[in-house]
């Protein structure tokens, strides 16, 4: 499971600790999209298809929670299912030993 992304500020919000209940919740042309703060959402109602066209590529490294374009990660295979990282050799050997309790991570 991924970790949602605030749309404005590009944060994974499990790397910032905000459970998907305590986001701010809303709906943009029928898809439901979660931010970090009413800020956030403020901010990306100025212009939601820039900042939606910025995080549509990122993924968030279970590992270390770090925010990464998808060019830029590297993707193991897991349950058969693509689990992407950041680039860091650590990470993914990380998830090798504890890949259960680090994907829970990104279900926030």
């Amino acid at each position: 499971m991924d970790s949602p992304i605030c749309p404005y500020c590009g944060c994974s919000l499990a790397r910032l600790g905000i459970a998907r209940e305590a986001a701010t919740a809303f709906t943009y042309q029928g898809e439901g999209l979660l931010f970090c703060c009413q800020g956030c959402l403020e901010g990306f109602q100025d212009d939601p298809e820039r900042y939606l066209a910025e995080i549509r590529e990122l993924i968030v490294c279970p590992s270390c929670l770090a925010e990464k374009p998808r060019a830029l990660a590297v993707a193991v295979e897991h349950d058969g299912e693509q689990v992407y990282f950041c680039r860091c050799p650590h990470c993914a050997e990380r998830f090798e030993k504890e890949p259960e309790p680090l994907r829970a991570r990104l279900a926030i």
